[in-house]
Parts: C-alpha cells; sequence; structure tokens
C-alpha cells in the first residue's frame, strides 16, 4: 500500500488506536505491548532472551546451522533412525537454550540444570549414530545401554515438551507409560499383558513408533521446511502484501474491515499455521478498524479468531498436522490439499456471510474508498511474491515431485523471486535471519511430535487404539451420528489441554478406526479429528486464539470465545457435512457431481448464517431462524431430495424477508 494511503482510514468514531499504530501493524511491525500478548498467551513463544553478546551470536549461528542441516539432508538424507534422532536431538538443544525451567528462571542467561539437559540431549543421538547396528541388532533385546539411553531420551522429551507446551502433554504422556507398565490390573476392555520398562523404552527408543517415529519423521521434513518456507515469505513483505490486497479488495464494502480480517487472517494463517501468532499479526490492525466501524469489541475480536485459526485449514500448506495427516495415510499431501480445498471455502464463506449479514443487520459501511490502496497498485508493487506459491502449487499438484523438494525448491524461488523489487529485496542478514526464525518457530512443534510419539507407541504396543475404538463404538451403540458427537468432544477436550497437532494424533490414532469400521472414509475420518483439533483454539473455557484476539480488542475474553464459536458454527457443521457426502471431499467424485454437492453446501452455510444472525434483508423471526437451520441441516446428506428441500426453504426466506423489507421501506418512506 502506498503510504499516502496508510495516512487515514476515512473514520474518525476514535478506536483507541492511532492511525500510525494501525499503519505499523499493516507493514507487520507489532508493539512491546502486542508481543507480551503472545508470549503471555502462547507458551511457545515465551523464550529467553540472552543478554550475553557471545552466547547469543553462538545461538543464532546454531539456528542457522540447524537450518542448513534441514535443508542438505531435505536432499540426502541419512539413515532413517540416524536422521531422526539428530532432528530430536537439534530441537531438545534449541529448546533447552530458548525456554526457561520457570517463569520465575532467569530469562537472560543459560542455568546450570540447562546445560545438564543439553548435555543428554546431545547425548542420544551420538549414541544411536556410535551404535547404530548394535541397536538395530538388538531391536527387542535391548542392553542396559539401550535402556539408560532410552530413559534419558523419554525424560528429556517431557521435560522440553512441558516447557514449551504446559503440563498437559507430558502429563497424559506418563499416563500412557503407566498404562502401559501396569494396564494388566485394568479391568474388561483395556486391560493387556503389561509391559516391564524394558520392553516399553525400547519400543520408545529403538524403532520407529515411538518417539523417532511417523510424526517426527514429518516433523524433521515437511513441516520444518514450511515453517522456513513461512519465515522467508514473512521477511520477504507477503504479510503486508495480503493485508494491503484484502483491503483493496474488500475494505470499502459493507462492513469492509472485518472483511478485510477474513480474507488477510486466511491467506496468512493459511502459510504461517500459529492461530495466537496469526491473531495478534493481523488483529493488531485489523481489530481497531472494525472496532472504528462500528462492531462491539467481542465480535471484532472474534471475526480475527475464527479467521486466524481457519488458517490452518486453508490449502495450500495448511497447519501441520495435515503433513501428519498425508504421513499416517500413506497419501500424498497433494491429495489432501485437493480434498480439503472445499471444506476451508466453506469455513471462511460461513464466516464472511454472518459478517456481511451482521453489519446489514447494524447498518455499518465500509471504508472510504478514495483512503484505500488500489488492487492494480498493490499486485504491481508486490503481486510477484505470489509467483512462489504458485511454483508451490505447480510442483505439489502437477510436477510429481516430492513434497519436500517442492518446499526446498520453493523456498529458494522466494528468496530470488523477492530480488525482483527493491521494496521486496531481501539482505544476506534478512535472509540468514529467517534462517533462524524457521529453526526456532519449528523446536516447539518438533518436541509436541516427539512427544506424542510416546503415546503412539504405548498404544500401538498395548493395542489400546483398537480396544478404545470398539468402546466408542460400544457406546455410540452402532451409530454414526453418536460416534461422531463422541469423536468431536474428545478432540475438543484433547484441544484445551495439549497442541492441535498431538490433539489431531492422538484422536486420529484412538477415534479414525472407529469411524472406519462404520464405513467412513479414511480420510474424511482424519479430517473430521483434524478440525475439531483444530477449533480447540476458539472453544471456551480454554481458547487460546479467543483470548489473544480479546486482549487486543479490550472486550471480555469468554464473550470473545463463545462469538468465535457462533462465528465458525458452520466449521462445526461442516465436517458432519463431509462425513454424510464425502463427495465434499472430492473422493471418487465425477466433476459434475462435486459441484452439485459443493453449491448445496454452500446454501446450507448460507442458511446457517442467515439463521445465527436472525437476518436477511431484515430481522429474522425466531421461527424462520428455526425453519432456515432446519434447511441447513437438510443439507448435510448429499441426496438430491434433501437438496430440493433446502433449496426451497432458502427461496421462501428470501422472498419472504425480501418483501417484509421492501414494505418496511415503504412504510418508512410513507
Amino acid at each position: 500500500m502506498a503510504d499516502d494511503k496508510r495516512e487515514d482510514f476515512g473514520i474518525k468514531q476514535g478506536g483507541g488506536e492511532s492511525d500510525e499504530e494501525i499503519t505499523k501493524a499493516m507493514s507487520g511491525v507489532l508493539t512491546e505491548e502486542q508481543q507480551k500478548l503472545i508470549e503471555d498467551l502462547d507458551k511457545e513463544s515465551s523464550t529467553r532472551k540472552l543478554s550475553n553478546p557471545i552466547m547469543s551470536k553462538l545461538f543464532y549461528s546454531a539456528c542457522v546451522g540447524v537450518t542448513v542441516f534441514h535443508l542438505i539432508t531435505a536432499f540426502f538424507p541419512p539413515a532413517v533412525l540416524k536422521y531422526r534422532s539428530i532432528h530430536v536431538g537439534m530441537m531438545l538443544v534449541l529448546g533447552f537454550i530458548m525456554y526457561p525451567f520457570s517463569k520465575k528462571s532467569n530469562y537472560k542467561k543459560i542455568g546450570v540444570f540447562d546445560w545438564i539437559f543439553i548435555a543428554f540431549s546431545v547425548a542420544v543421538p551420538i549414541y544411536v549414530w556410535l551404535e547404530y547396528e548394535g541397536i538395530i541388532m538388538r531391536a527387542g533385546n535391548p542392553n542396559t545401554s539401550d535402556l539408560i539411553m532410552a530413559t534419558i531420551l523419554t525424560a528429556v522429551v517431557l521435560e522440553a515438551t512441558r516447557r514449551m507446551s504446559g503440563w498437559a502433554l507430558p502429563v497424559l504422556s506418563v499416563t500412557f507409560i503407566i498404562y502401559g507398565l501396569w494396564g494388566r490390573n485394568l479391568p474388561g476392555l483395556f486391560t493387556h499383558r503389561g509391559y516391564s520398562w524394558i520392553q516399553l523404552s525400547n519400543q520408545l527408543f529403538a524403532n520407529t513408533e515411538g518417539i523417532y517415529g511417523s510424526s517426527v519423521s514429518v516433523a524433521a521434513s515437511y513441516i520444518f521446511l514450511f515453517i522456513m518456507f513461512g519465515a522467508v515469505m514473512g521477511k520477504s513483505g507477503m504479510g503486508a502484501f495480503f493485508n494491503d490486497i484484502a483491503m483493496a479488495l474488500a475494505g470499502h464494502s459493507k462492513g469492509g474491515p472485518a472483511k478485510v480480517s477474513v480474507i488477510s487472517s486466511g491467506l496468512l494463517g493459511s502459510i504461517n499455521g500459529s492461530a495466537v501468532a496469526n491473531v495478534v499479526t493481523t488483529g493488531a490492525f485489523t481489530i481497531p478498524l472494525m472496532k472504528r466501524t462500528g462492531y462491539s469489541k467481542e465480535f471484532a475480536g472474534a471475526v480475527e479468531a475464527a479467521s486466524s485459526v481457519g488458517g490452518q485449514l486453508l490449502p495450500p500448506v495448511m497447519g501441520a498436522a495435515a503433513f501428519i495427516m498425508a504421513e499416517i495415510l500413506s497419501v500424498k499431501y497433494s491429495v489432501i490439499i485437493v480434498h480439503a480445498a472445499i471444506p476451508a471455502l466453506l469455513y471462511y464463506l460461513g464466516i464472511m456471510i454472518q459478517v456481511h449479514l451482521r453489519a446489514g443487520k447494524l447498518g455499518l459501511v465500509g471504508l472510504s474508498r478514495d483512503k484505500l490502496p488500489r488492487a492494480g497498485a498493490v499486485i504491481m508493487d508486490k503481486g510477484h511474491l505470489l509467483i512462489p506459491i504458485a511454483i508451490l502449487l505447480y510442483y505439489l499438484l502437477f510436477s510429481g515431485k516430492t513434497v519436500v523438494y517442492a518446499a526446498v525448491v520453493t523456498i529458494i524461488s522466494t528468496i530470488v523471486v523477492a530480488c525482483l523489487k527493491a521494496s521486496t529485496r531481501m539482505s544476506v542478514k534478512d535472509i540468514l535471519d529467517s534462517f533462524a526464525d524457521g529453526a526456532k518457530q519449528t523446536v516447539s512443534v518438533a518436541m509436541a511430535c516427539a512427544c506424542v510419539g510416546i503415546i503412539v507407541g504405548v498404544i500401538s504396543k498395548t493395542g489400546f487404539g483398537i480396544n478404545m475404538a470398539n468402546a466408542i463404538i460400544s457406546i455410540g451403540r452402532q451409530s454414526l451420528l453418536l460416534t461422531l458427537v463422541f469423536t468431536m468432544i474428545t478432540c475438543m477436550i484433547l484441544g484445551m489441554g495439549v497442541p492441535s497437532i498431538p490433539a489431531y494424533i492422538i484422536t486420529a490414532t484412538i477415534a479414525a478406526p472407529a469411524l472406519a469400521k462404520l464405513g467412513v472414509p479414511d480420510i474424511a475420518a482424519h479430517m473430521f479429528a483434524f478440525y475439531f483439533a483444530m477449533f480447540a483454539n476458539l472453544t471456551p473455557p480454554v481458547a487460546l486464539a479467543a483470548f489473544a484476539a480479546a486482549g487486543l480488542s479490550g472486550g471480555n475474553p469468554m464473550k470473545t470465545g463463545w462469538a468465535s464459536v457462533k462465528l465458525a458454527i458452520a466449521g462445526f457443521i461442516v465436517p458432519y457435512m463431509f462425513v454424510y457426502s464425502p463427495q465434499l471431499l472430492l473422493i471418487n467424485t465425477p466433476l459434475l457431481e462435486g459441484l452439485r454437492v459443493a453449491a448445496g453446501a454452500c446454501v446450507g452455510v448460507f442458511l446457517i448464517g442467515s439463521s445465527v444472525e436472525g437476518y436477511l434483508f431484515t430481522r429474522m423471526n425466531a421461527a424462520l431462524r428455526l425453519v432456515s437451520f432446519g434447511g441447513a441441516l437438510c443439507l448435510i446428506d448429499s441426496g438430491i431430495r434433501t437438496d430440493i428441500i433446502g433449496a426451497v426453504i432458502l427461496a421462501a426466506a428470501v422472498v419472504f424477508q425480501y418483501t417484509l423489507a421492501r414494505n418496511a421501506r415503504r412504510g418508512a418512506a410513507a
């Protein structure tokens, strides 16, 4: 956006934030208060700031070195167990440097205990490399050294995860370890033969079904490289470009700032994958603009929170859990992208409809068009930054190359393309900074993946997943709907305490087999778990994205959380839609059939939005709201008959509401 377009947004109601502050936020510059908000709410962002300049430079160099290592091994990976052990070791070392033991610890220097944990973290991969052949040959029959190293690895992973993500995930992991050791004493369905610590530790350490499992494999390759891609894109100015193009396209329309929030947060979230950071980055300018326009504090925060969380559902990059889904299902990531496209668009359509209807109900207008950037000028200034995304899509969907290859080529192309114009050109320091940022941002994700490997390893060893799937089916009494509801509740409860990635992995490991037994396609079962693992960021009593948005808006956190749930209501219903209508995921679906089902789903989302907001041309009465919501539910089923019922309800609602609005206008004119 040109500087003269960033001086004044044409609305003078007074939102508490100056135009200068909003302008800085649009460029990605956060205030100290906003940065502190991220650190207070998102434990993963609360890291050390080393005061010793030598240590700080060494740490910076180590982060850059870790990134270089991952770029090289993307093409020349070592043996699997060696590769995963060195990845986890690197992440542990960086983690113990970045995260203090507790909030009361020194945030400016590395403590004695940190150095001890760092030494342990280094010792394990060194042992794996030196004893690799022995570990493989002794599989299932570990010696004393294997047992010691397995115990050390488990302990340091649990401690690192506690520092980064809190107590919930480590406690859950320890609970599963206890279950593995003494599950023989449990009654009924969940009893198993019981295992010694020697057997369990070998499962967690010496094979690829424990800590060094598939989730760590994905973290070491896909996730690391795409986080790196997001860091490079951020340094090139892509965030500011998304903000500017959103302002140009939607800023002038009815309720414009809210629509800007939906567009910019969705675009940014699709490449950075962090809901809380996305809320603060884009919300720093969209929330003040929404408040100035006339939206309430809670609604403004809710729009930003719901839009930011949805970025993890939106191709091409999505959240890190999507890469793990591809690994678990043994399908190409490009397949996940195709399946995820329509549900993600329906989610954002639902938010956009509610935002538009709320603006109509409140009589809100957009920003002054002459104060907004022009789309053409924005494209001319920074439109070339879209080239790497086009390259990424080509390599993912059409080239036949691996995801790792696509990621590395896209990172390189981003650096090259950014050099085409002075406004986006990165210096050598910018590139190195992005390398360091990418490594630091991956640490918490890698540790979550390693820690959840403990849970998955125990589940695999004990058969807990099969038993739990049978229990879910039994409780649901063979009812698909009840099983889906139980799965949703499990995801939401897990998501309150653990990060979205382990929440998805645990739920998918336990509940997906149950859904599959009831005839749900694998991809639909996993996508269902994926959606509700992401939405835990919105649902009170623990709703970090909503609380972050409330911190920016000044609204009540709980009210903001419930307003976020209301705004994201389509996202809570869409997963049921694609379970009952797998055509929405384009599973073995002809193009015309897919278009028909998608059109019906769009009608359903529109009816949901109007019934929730209680507005369509004019305010809706309670009876019509209920009928409209019922029509939306009819469209969950992809059958032609239910689609016709939904279409008839839509037509009746439109005619009835339009007639009421027209008569009201005539009465006012008279």
